[in-house]
């Protein structure tokens, strides 16, 4: 099980980025559009690096959604590579089953 405060933290971070996806969308449309003014660009380029680092949507990462486990999260299930296999041999995840050769 994952320490409380970690997952809190992606609780936070996933919060901020999407609070502020639209802002940060906004910004990032200005600054790729060739049409752009380079002082407007500038402005929009200082405004994105003023956004909290934990608004983007790239320092979020994949937890398992019943213990928190960060590593091996099978994102179809939602679930860590472990718990998807206690679960399945428990019958639990219905439509799945442990395959033979």
């Amino acid at each position: 099980m994952a320490r409380r405060a970690l997952i809190e933290r992606e609780k936070r971070r996933a919060e901020l980025s999407a609070r502020l996806f639209g802002r940060r969308a906004e910004l990032k449309r200005a600054i790729a559009a060739p049409s752009t003014d380079p002082a407007e660009r500038a402005d929009a380029v200082r405004r994105l690096a003023a956004m909290p680092r934990d608004a983007s949507p790239t320092r979020r990462r994949s937890r398992d959604l019943v213990d928190g486990r960060p590593r091996g999260v099978l994102s179809r299930f939602g679930l860590s590579r472990v718990r998807f296999r206690q679960m399945a041999h428990e019958g639990q995840l219905p439509g799945i089953r442990k395959a033979s050769w």
